[in-house]
């Protein structure tokens, strides 16, 4: 029998693991170092081993990666792109030492190679013919982003490869796209120029520059990449270090530094080495790599779910430095997520000059006892985001000042949510001035009201000279408003106005997703817009209604009923409406769902619709659409270039069908 406060406990940090994960890999905005995150997720793990009945599909500790972004057409990965498990503990090193011999069955030291830890963005690239063909994020591991013409815009990227040798020609290789720290300081002074919001890190200003639209801004940034990983070696390679001499020769900028040694302890000195060495690079490293060498012994050791067995990141330690707290802000992020920043007597760590950290939430505040006036403990954890650790609190003279959490936003006077189970407080008003750039761009984005040319200048421009402050006003712009702009014209206005008028039509599911209700993605916007075919009757819903609903949960009826009740929203949902956009849509008469109860898996791309429309039509017509193939699944349609989910079909005896077959079936021919 599991006790409660362990299920509890389980639950809760799933949720904490899940918000930060948002922050960092959606937003680009973590407000946690990364070594508060890996302890987080270091005590789930703990936990689900200890009792393995709470293990679920959806848990993190099940996931690999960033987030699937939407803005681009997604990549299937042949092999999946695992991320590494990692530590911050000397004693972990050696018990993963200990565990490859206990795996190989081997008493003998064991060569290593180790190298450094770049702090960027996992990428694939892969070959045809000798030729860059196509790049990829990480994504979840299994899916990644199709960046191609993001990654052809890096100088260091070869887009042909300087070898003949046929086993080299048809190659996919793996590294990290990183933002050397000029470059990094050169950006950011320029978006204080503009006043735009400053990127945390390199880090993220490389994963923000990569989804980007436009190659010409990647270009623009100066990003560079460093290729660590042949995921298929070729049979002539037999080690990781010939394979990175190999990948020098045939044109890669390849890993900085790699060193092989034979036993685990001569991989500390390497460590102590760069812990030193790392401040005089141009680039960002947070640990070193220790692989296996040799390829046999990494095929013989094989990899669990999300990481592989042959290899472990050792993470550097932070850096804390001691400083006063002089006052505490609150600053409200892009989603309404209302976080308390401390205000400090600037200090040096890590090589930058700190004057704010992050206090995450009011309950942090509550469990560290931090005042007004306090000496406090600030760490750069990963090199990323300062944070109060501790207080000092020998330090006090008791003229220190509590902190009192405000009930309503800072930005707007609307009352702040707080939902249970959760440490942040928001702010779910949608004409909130913190949220509005975020909120439209959101609204206009791909898989919302797809508004082409609504980028994230035009909308920096429409909102400092007052033009929205909603995404409702955006169907009341003139063509005078927008030709005024900078770099606009009357062609590029006519164009935008054409793209708003056209969004009107979309479908429901488009604007339930586009409405930024908190937890409400795609997939559950059409499950509510199958169900309710119309924004009153949503509204209208009873709590118990949508919490039983499969697919949306307590969680999500909560945050639909307060969207709801928000006046402000209410507002903004009536200049839609008097807009003209289409707020219902035609419901299907009974017997008019012939996928009904049908299970479809779509592998490869399409040529007559998106993958996105296609499961849009199998949803509309009764049918239900997962991501992986199951004996379970009914359908796999198959498009050009399938996947592994095409084999997998196959081994399973699954009814694989082609892109004409499924047409046929929901009537479009």
């Amino acid at each position: 029998m599991i006790p409660e406060h362990i299920r509890k406990e389980v639950e809760r940090l799933r949720k904490e693991i899940s918000y930060h994960d948002y922050r960092y890999y959606v937003l680009n905005d973590p407000v946690i170092s990364d070594y508060e995150y890996d302890m987080l997720v270091k005590k789930l793990k703990e936990l689900e081993e200890k009792y393995p009945e709470l293990i679920t599909p959806d848990s993190p500790t099940r996931r690999i990666g960033d987030a699937i972004t939407g803005e681009f057409p997604t990549v299937e990965h042949t092999i999946p792109m695992l991320s590494l498990d990692n530590t911050y503990s000397e004693e972990e090193v050696r018990e993963f030492d200990r565990k490859v011999k206990r795996l190989l069955e081997t008493d003998e030291e064991i060569e290593y190679a180790v190298e450094l830890k770049i702090d960027g963005v996992a990428v694939s690239l892969e070959y045809r013919d000798g030729k860059f063909y196509r790049g990829s994020t990480r994504g979840n591991g299994h899916i990644g982003d199709e960046i191609t013409n993001n990654l052809r815009a890096i100088k260091t990227v070869p887009l042909r490869l300087l070898t003949e040798e046929e086993e080299f020609m048809n190659i996919e290789v793996r590294g990290e796209v990183y933002m050397p720290r000029k470059a990094f300081e050169e950006l950011n002074k320029e978006r204080e120029k503009r006043g735009e919001p400053l990127f945390a890190n390199p880090r993220n200003a490389a994963a923000g520059t990569l989804k980007n639209l436009d190659p010409k801004v990647v270009a623009e940034r100066k990003l560079d990449i460093f290729i660590h990983t042949i995921p298929e070696p070729p049979h002539g390679l037999r080690t990781h270090a010939s394979s990175i001499e190999k990948m020098r020769e045939i044109g890669f900028k390849v890993t900085p530094f790699l060193r092989v040694v034979k036993g685990i302890d001569a991989v500390f000195p390497i460590i102590e080495e760069w812990n030193e060495k790392r401040k005089e690079l141009d680039f960002d490293i947070d640990g070193m790599v220790i692989k296996v060498n040799d390829f046999t012994l990494q095929r013989n050791l094989g990899e669990t779910e999300k990481a592989p067995r042959w290899a472990i990141a050792y993470k550097f330690p932070a850096e804390q430095a001691v400083t006063k707290l002089v006052k505490i802000e609150l600053s409200v992020g892009r989603t309404g997520v209302v976080t308390p920043v401390a205000i400090l007597e600037p200090v040096f760590i890590s090589g930058t000059t700190v004057s704010r950290a992050t206090l995450h939430n009011e309950d942090e505040i509550r469990r560290k006892d931090i005042r007004v006036g306090d000496y406090v403990v600030v760490e750069k954890g990963g090199e990323i985001i300062p944070k109060v650790v501790k207080v000092v609190k020998d330090r006090r003279t008791g003229k220190e000042k509590e902190f009192v959490f405000p009930d309503t936003c800072p930005v707007c006077g609307a009352k702040l949510v707080r939902e249970e189970g959760e440490a942040a407080w928001r702010c779910i008003n949608v004409a909130c001035p913190a949220q509005i750039k975020g909120r439209i761009l959101h609204y206009g984005s791909r898989n919302a009201m797809n508004i082409e040319g609504l980028g994230d200048v035009l909308v920096d421009m429409l909102v400092e000279r007052g033009l929205v402050k909603d995404y409702g006003d955006l169907y009341y712009l003139k063509k005078e408003d927008i030709s005024s702009l900078e770099r606009m014209g009357e062609k590029s206005a006519e164009n935008l106005l054409q793209e708003i008028e056209a969004s009107k039509q979309r479908e429901l599911e488009r604007l339930i997703f586009g409405l930024g209700i908190r937890h409400i993605g795609i997939h559950a916007a059409r499950i509510l817009a199958n169900r309710y075919h119309s924004i009153d009757r949503l509204k209208e819903a009873s709590f118990e209604e949508l919490a039983g609903i499969k697919g949306i949960g307590p969680i999500s009826a909560r945050s639909i009923k307060q969207f709801f009740e928000q006046e402000g929203n209410l507002r903004v949902l009536e200049k839609l409406r008097k807009a003209g956009v289409r707020m219902e849509e035609e419901v299907l008469e009974e017997g008019e769902k012939p996928l009904q109860g049908k299970k479809f898996v779509f592998t490869g791309a399409l040529e007559t619709m998106t993958r996105d429309e296609a499961q849009r039509e199998v949803i509309r017509l009764g049918g239900e659409v997962s991501s992986s193939v199951s004996k379970k699944t009914d359908f796999v349609v198959v498009g050009k270039d399938p996947g592994s989910k095409y084999k997998k079909a196959i081994s399973l005896g699954v009814k694989t069908i082609t892109e004409e077959e499924f047409l046929r079936m929901i009537g479009r021919k």
